[in-house]
């Protein structure tokens, strides 16, 4: 357990070189802009242009209900994914106070409905791979540009400190971080600087903690990268993404069987995307958000394991991509990025969806 005086202490030598806005200071607004620290509102005539509600999948007898909770410190975007630990919600990494490469960790606290400083990375990045394994949280790869530039940078939060572990074999970000008995997994990603040399790849890299190594298991049967991915009874989902650019988003759905080493084709994502969340709720697997050309995606759907089968909900109210999503309790939370296609605008907005 993190102790209120040291995680002050770590977090003030982290921050000290970081500029006031960076240090929460004052009022943050719900909004930013990369290039401009005086946004305080997203352009709403882009957001109503590029923002999508309505799904193809047949819509759920319980369409389920959004509302709304205590929005992060600061805006924040591109974080890529979100993951629990001992029934917080924490996020790593992302763009924030007109960088691309911040080292911000936030957990939030559902009992309080607030949000925490934690020990902040030992590097800034974005789109930095997260997963609990073993009970402790897992830092992985990441961009230290804007969504290019990759490195091999990994890390474990050991009790109050990050801790640097065996790199990556080769640099990579946007990859999918999951735990499935015992061992990280970190699929697909994207390598490169700029096109035509960026690219989407289809690794599938396992990372055992217990001795410190990464090895490679089959790969997935397409190269993608900020796609959804879960692990629902022992199986890995991978879900949507992008091929290259958010211009050639998939709509493919493959699972993962560890004890074959094979991949298996699923009911396609009605709704192909990038950048989106994806989380196991009441044995379903809901996907919320994204973006595509011009499209920033609010469309809520959930498969069904059991009969292979997509259906729609209830909307996120805000439409973001480069979110963190995670489920706790009889909620998913959805927190913090970007309203509008690309990285320029981050939000502070967090939403969460409910059945009950």
């Amino acid at each position: 357990m993190i102790s209120r005086r040291s995680l002050l202490a770590a977090l003030g030598t982290a921050a000290a070189g970081l500029p006031a806005f960076a240090q929460h200071a004052g009022h943050d607004p719900v909004y930013s802009h990369l290039s401009d620290p005086n946004v305080k509102t997203a352009p709403t005539d882009t957001m109503k242009a590029q923002h999508v509600f309505d799904s193809p999948a047949p819509k759920a007898a319980n369409q389920g209900r959004w509302v709304t909770r205590a929005p992060l410190p600061l805006p924040r975007s591109e974080m890529a994914w979100a993951t629990t630990l001992n029934g917080r919600m924490h996020m790593v990494g992302g763009y924030g106070a007109q960088r691309v490469d911040r080292p911000y960790h936030h957990v939030y606290d559902p009992a309080a409905d607030k949000w925490l400083d934690a020990p902040q990375l030992p590097r800034g990045a974005n789109h930095v791979g997260v997963c609990v394994v073993g009970g402790k949280l897992h830092a992985i790869g990441g961009f230290v540009e804007q969504n290019r530039k990759p490195d091999t940078n990994c890390y474990v939060l050991d009790g109050e400190a990050w801790r640097a572990i065996a790199p990556l074999p080769r640099p990579c970000g946007a990859i999918a971080c999951v735990e499935r008995a015992g061992l990280l997994h970190a699929i697909g990603g994207a390598v490169g600087d700029t096109f035509p040399t960026k690219r989407s790849v289809d690794w599938h890299l396992v990372y055992d903690p217990r001795i410190d190594q990464w090895s490679t298991r089959a790969p997935m049967p397409t190269g993608r990268d900020h796609t959804g991915t879960l692990t629902v009874n022992g199986l890995i989902h991978v879900i949507g993404g992008r091929v290259d650019s958010f211009h050639t988003n998939s709509n493919l759905h493959h699972v993962y069987d560890g004890r074959e080493d094979k991949w298996i084709p699923r009911a396609p994502l009605p709704t192909a995307r990038s950048g989106h969340g994806a989380v196991l709720y009441r044995g379903k697997i809901f996907v919320m958000g994204g973006e595509g050309t011009n499209r920033v995606y609010g469309q809520n759907e959930a498969y069904d394991p059991v009969a292979d089968s997509w259906e729609s909900h209830a909307p996120m109210m805000t439409p973001r991509h480069g979110l963190g999503a995670v489920a706790i309790g009889d909620f998913i939370h959805v927190a913090g990025g970007g309203p509008i296609m690309g990285g320029s605008i981050q939000s502070a907005v967090h939403e969460a969806f409910t059945l009950g």
